[in-house]
Formats: C-alpha cells, structure tokens, sequence
C-alpha cells in the first residue's frame, strides 16, 4: 500500500491523500491537480496560491451544482455535491500560509458550506460549543442510534486539521454503528478555536480535555463512566496526555503515535522528517501563539510524554503506520512501553500486509478506522458485531 503521489513533493501529496480518504472524487481530484502539477515543482510552499485558486474553483462549481438541486427540492443529491465543496474548501485553505489573502474568505465560506450540508442532507452531526477558561472550543457531536445512554469518545485534531476533517475520517460514522458517540474537537490551537478565536495550542490538553468531559457529562443520552479519548496526528501527543491527567476517561487510543513532538521539532530544524503543512514553521508560530522560533521552542517545551504515561491506569491502543514519513515508529514502542499501569495495553503497527502505512494511515485509513472503532467498543461497553 502507498500514497498516491501525483506531485514532486510528499506535502501536496499528502493533502491530496486526505481529501481523498475524505470522500473526494478521484475524476475531480484529477481536474483541480493537473492544471497545478508543474507548480508543484518550485517546492511545498510557493506553488500553494495556485493550490488554492484550482480547489476553490471545483468548490465553488460544486455549490452551484448543488444550488441546482437544491431548487429542484433534491436536497440530498445538493448535500452530496456539498460535502465536497466544503472539502476541496477546507484542504484549499489549509494549504496556504498564515495571512495569505483570501484563506479567511476561503474558511469562512468551507464552513458555511458545511454548515449547510449538514442541514440539507439532515446528517448526524450537531454543531456545539463547549465553554473554555478562555474562548470555547467548538465541536461536532454524533450521537450513536437506539436508547441511551451511551458511551462516547472525546476525538481531537492533530496540528493542522478540523473537526470537519476528523468527521470525514468516518471514524464517528464507524463508532455510531457500535453504538459509541463522538465528539470532534476543535481543540485551541486548530480549526476555528485557532482561525476565529485566536486561541493557541495549550500543551496541558487536559485542560480543555476535562471541559469536554465536563459538556459529555451535562447531555442525557451520554453515559459519564464511559468516556474515551483518542487524537490523530499531533492528537496521537494530546490524547495520551488527556487520559494521563484526567481520571474521568475510561479508555484511550491514539492514531500515530507522537511521543516526543518537541524532539520531532528538533529533527525537522535538521530536515529530518517531512512537514504535514506548507509554510510550516510559520504555522507552528501561528498555532502556539509564537513570535518568533526562540518562543515557538520555549512554548514546546512540554510536548513530551516521558515520565507521564505511567499515570495512565485504563486500557489504551497504540497505533502507527510502519512507514510514516513524518513521525518515527519508534515513538509508538516509547509510548506502548511507558504504559505500564494500563490494565490492557495492544500496539498495532500497520504494514503493506493490511495498507494505513503512511502517517495516519494517509494512504488508506480504513484499517486504523476500524480497529479503533472495535477498541473503544471493546472498552467502552459497545458491539462489534
């Protein structure tokens, strides 16, 4: 199994993966690329402009399709071509640089378009807004079907994603079915707690973690003893931490692995490692509230698990693609052999055997989808079958 790379550097490719395995049309995925391929070549950062322009377009041709739809009372067919747009919006903008004319626009209008397929298609998806110390950490809450309560799972973003790219991971739609809730955050430092609030990165995720419990255990359809967490990407760093510090979480798991994120940074100073994001030193700035490398480095300081992991006294997964080109597998044995309080602890490295190889299983995230689906319906008291 191998990500499909149609441009000359793993950044663009990598986003062209999870617009993929997010639902994106191949046929249209092709038509936004093609035009850009040899922009690509200049390296990740300067061809973005014309990423965004081509993305856009195929959005906004999308909306007009659906408006058609729409007016034809065919609200479902209108929530589909939606889905798209406001995916090809939100991988669009999250390729530029932090201030780039237009991303905001763009944001704006990817949420809107969400906002309005949710509406239309009536999918199950209800948008909430959970109080923080400071700001409010906005969230998608899928219920799991029958009579309640039910247990439910706090899922947070890595870096650079949003809680619409965690919904389109399918991992709720995957929990629903067994019976689990989940709750998609954006947690400060991404999605809009970044872009509209302005909050940044908090390396204690436990705090805004344990608001989250605080909202779950205020809603009559969920059940507070059977909470857990999990985290993608740089998620794969929070979520461990969460479930270390918050006793309320009864189970855990990660998708990758990121046991030492602060070290990761050190690594990429020395071009050790793929970025995920174009521009990406001034992102991290940007999400850790940073003004220049000396303060992004000091506020980093804490994004390491050793001698924390030892708290952790629920089940927990370990998950990691055996071939990530951004977080080393390494970080996955750190992790899994720091769990030594866990009452059950299981690692899963995926292989070309199955395919998820890449990071967070960029190149096929079915195998990671549903093996942690069946762990939090194991430990949290759902069906697998």
């Amino acid at each position: 199994m191998a990500l499909f790379e149609y441009f000359p550097n793993y950044i663009w490719n990598l986003s062209v993966a999870i617009a993929m395995e997010s639902g994106g049309q191949i046929g249209e995925v092709i038509d936004m690329c093609a035009p850009i391929r040899d922009a690509a070549a200049g390296g990740a950062d300067v061809g973005t402009p014309a990423f965004m322009q081509q993305w856009a377009m195929m959005g906004d041709k999308l909306i007009a399709l659906a408006d058609e739809d729409e007016a034809k009372g065919r609200a479902i067919s209108a929530s589909n071509k939606l889905e798209r747009a406001a995916l090809y919006l939100f991988t669009a903008e999250r390729m530029q640089g932090h201030g780039q004319p237009g991303r905001k626009e763009t944001y704006a209008k990817a949420r809107a378009t969400f906002d309005r397929s949710t509406r239309l298609g009536r999918i199950n998806r209800e948008r909430v807004e959970i109080p923080l110390a400071q700001g409010t950490m906005p969230a998608l809450y899928t219920r799991a079907g029958g009579p309640g309560p039910h247990p439910v799972v706090v899922y947070c973003n890595g870096l650079d994603s949003c809680k619409e790219l965690l919904y389109w991971s399918r991992l709720p739609e995957a929990l629903a079915r067994r019976g689990v809730s989940t709750l998609c955050v954006d947690q400060p430092g991404s999605g809009e707690a970044l872009r509209l609030q302005g909050l940044p990165v908090d390396p204690h995720s436990e705090n805004w973690a344990a608001k989250a419990v605080d909202w779950l255990e205020g809603q009559p359809d969920v059940d507070p003893k059977r909470v857990g967490m999990t985290g993608i990407s740089l998620g794969g760093h929070f979520a461990p931490r969460a479930v270390a510090y918050e006793p309320r979480f009864a189970s855990g798991a990660v998708w990758g692995a990121n046991h030492n994120w602060r070290e990761v940074q050190d690594k990429r100073m020395q071009r050790e490692g793929e970025n995920p994001v174009p521009h990406y030193w001034a992102h991290v700035m940007w999400a850790f509230g940073a003004s220049d490398m000396d303060e992004f480095l000091a506020k980093s300081t804490d994004m390491n698990l050793n001698g924390h992991m030892d708290r952790i006294t629920v089940p927990f997964l370990v998950t990691h693609g055996a071939e990530d080109r951004q977080i080393s597998v390494a970080y996955a044995d750190d992790l899994y052999d720091q769990l030594v309080n866990s009452p059950r602890r299981e690692k899963v490295i995926f292989t070309a055997r199955e395919g998820g190889v890449e990071h967070v299983g960029a190149d096929n995230m079915a195998y990671g989808r549903d093996l942690i689906a069946d762990w939090f319906a194991e430990t949290l008291g759902g069906a697998t079958a």
